[in-house]
């Protein structure tokens, strides 16, 4: 007797159905991948979660009665035709399979007016287990779509009980709708919960204006947006959004977050290299905030891998983390556009232009030097320890030990040199893996005696300190070349308290703003305090005199 037979057509579709729809949050994502194929710009999301009901109303293209027909049928789409369209998937759905599988986990009920058509009537269909419409009436809609989603895993009673509390499933669901709005900040986003009002997103131009409404710790001037062409990658750019280390960060890498084409995916190589790019820029056990999003030629993507489109195969990854490295780099820069304070405060902005227009107030724009740096002139020391800096809409204080040891720091990861010294260091008990760390890092060490050891080339940095045996043996307390470098760095940087003349001062804060992360030092520590002409200016209240005397 054969053991081996054919499963029935509802087994199969069962089985299918649940690689698709696995819970509340993957039937939002699905329905919200659909109503932005359809071009939306409005996206309602109603959960009713002790009911199992979800229903999502968008403002798109809508669909025309004969679509409805056949759109919850197994395999029908309008996103590609041939074999060779999975080769150029410009759509975020594109398999014909969401719909379809919804009707066999839930019942399924769609009401839809095509924006194109002339009538002013749209139509409701409700469809059966097969995707076949059971019943169909007119209705009265605006063009778009209404999708609800009832009883859902109904028909699955075993995978509802075997579902998280409906806490887990909100929080599924929450990050789907951030994850979207991240990477389409122009849709306006509601949600409610039990007919309450849930999330609320507004649009924004870029995700530096939806990031703060969803973390509500992080405002605007945290953040840093960048966008750039990618060359020999026609209709290819990277869209960045970080975190200013020295402003915000997070105890675990939850928001790290890799989007490609409108869709936020899975990459642990990308994420990797994002974590690698803000390496000593943080605090220990600190994560920054950043979103990298790539809009890349289809060609050069697989999204066919994974049911829920989160895991792909992309083309040339190795140059995708040098472009991602590059733009966290120019993100972190000391430059004009990066720090255009000005622009951060409308009204102020505002009102100082009148002034300067006037003839009575001069305000100057961000000054850069040849570099395409800000330009900083060093005008005093504050107790020793701060650098006043003076630039044209303001001026900083930069702690100068900090500042000076992110300048050794890089300096040392660039060119870790070794210097042979004439009279060997000796070190006495030290461990076997104290001996091993020195080794580790370079340094020529041998024994001398019985618990003896000498050294006989040290980091150039320390041969002619007379700490330089000290510093020796911290380094040998173990941590990689990484970790001896930021050590060596720190003991070896100009220390607070030390008087500094001019002269010195502008040379170090040449140096400093010149570093790839000059916003803090390898500890984490926030390296400058701005004090922006803007913010001045509202401290002391000028704003109010300039408005009343020119009439705002």
């Amino acid at each position: 007797m054969s053991l081996i037979k054919t499963l029935p057509p509802e087994v199969v579709n069962l089985i299918a159905a649940g690689e698709v729809i696995d819970s509340l949050a993957a039937v939002v994502r699905e329905l919200i991948e659909n109503a932005l194929d359809a071009q939306a710009t409005r996206i309602t999301i109603a959960l009713f979660p002790e009911i199992w009901r979800v229903t999502v109303t968008d403002n798109g293209q809508g669909m025309a009665l004969s679509d409805l027909r056949n759109c919850a049928k197994p395999h029908t789409t309008s996103k590609i035709k041939h074999l060779d369209d999975l080769g150029k998937i410009t759509s975020l759905g594109f398999r014909g399979e969401a719909l379809h599988s919804l009707t066999q986990v839930a019942d399924l009920s769609i009401s839809s007016r095509c924006a194109t058509e002339d009538n002013n009537m749209g139509w409701f269909l409700h469809y059966n287990a097969q995707g076949e419409p059971q019943s169909q009436k007119p209705i009265s809609i605006a063009p778009g779509s209404i999708i609800t989603v009832d009883n859902l895993f109904g028909k699955m009673p075993v995978r509802r009980q075997g579902l998280p509390n409906i806490s887990s499933q909100l929080k599924g669901v929450q990050t789907i709708i951030e994850n979207m709005a991240l990477c389409h900040p122009n849709i306006t986003c509601k949600v409610l919960q039990n007919e309450r009002i849930w999330l609320n997103l507004s649009p924004g131009k870029t995700a530096q204006h939806i990031l703060p409404q969803l973390l509500k710790r992080i405002h605007f001037n945290d953040l840093q947006f960048v966008e750039q062409e990618v060359e020999n990658f026609p209709n290819s750019k990277i869209e960045l959004l970080l975190g200013l280390p020295d402003r915000c960060h997070r105890g675990k890498a939850d928001w790290v977050k890799v989007g490609i084409n409108g869709r936020i995916v899975r990459s642990l190589v990308l994420e990797q290299t994002i974590l690698t790019a803000f390496s000593r820029t943080l605090p220990k056990d600190r994560f920054p905030v950043c979103f990298i999003h790539l809009q890349i030629c289809p060609s050069q993507i697989d999204w066919n891998r994974h049911p829920a489109k989160v895991e792909i195969y992309l083309n040339s990854l190795d140059l995708w983390q040098d472009k991602i490295s590059q733009i966290i780099e120019k993100g972190l820069i000391l430059s004009p556009h990066n720090l255009s304070v000005m622009a951060q405060n409308e009204r102020v902005s505002k009102l100082l232009k009148v002034s300067e227009a006037k003839g009575n107030y001069q305000v100057n724009s961000q000054v850069s030097d040849e570099s395409g740096l800000i330009e900083l002139k060093a005008v005093g020391q504050v107790n020793h320890t701060y650098i006043v800096a003076e630039h044209s809409n303001g001026l900083w204080l930069i702690e100068q030990h900090i500042a000076h040891e992110r300048v050794l720091y890089e300096n040392l990861q660039d060119k870790w040199e070794l210097e042979q010294i004439k009279t060997p260091i000796i070190l006495t008990k030290l461990s076997s893996e104290q001996v091993e760390q020195l080794e580790k890092i370079g340094l020529e060490i041998d024994r001398f005696g019985e618990q003896n050891w000498a050294i006989r080339t040290v980091p150039k940095l320390l041969a002619k300190r007379e700490d330089c045996q000290a510093a020796l043996l911290e380094l040998s307390l173990g941590g990689d070349l990484q970790t001896a470098q930021v050590a060596l760095a720190c003991r070896s940087a100009i220390r607070n308290g030390t008087e500094m003349n001019l002269s010195a001062m502008q040379d170090l804060v040449n140096k400093w703003k010149n570093t790839r992360n000059p916003h803090t030092c390898p500890h984490g520590r926030p390296i400058y305090l701005s004090l922006e002409e803007s913010s001045l200016a509202l401290f002391f209240r000028r704003h109010r005199v300039i408005g009343k005397s020119h009439g705002i």
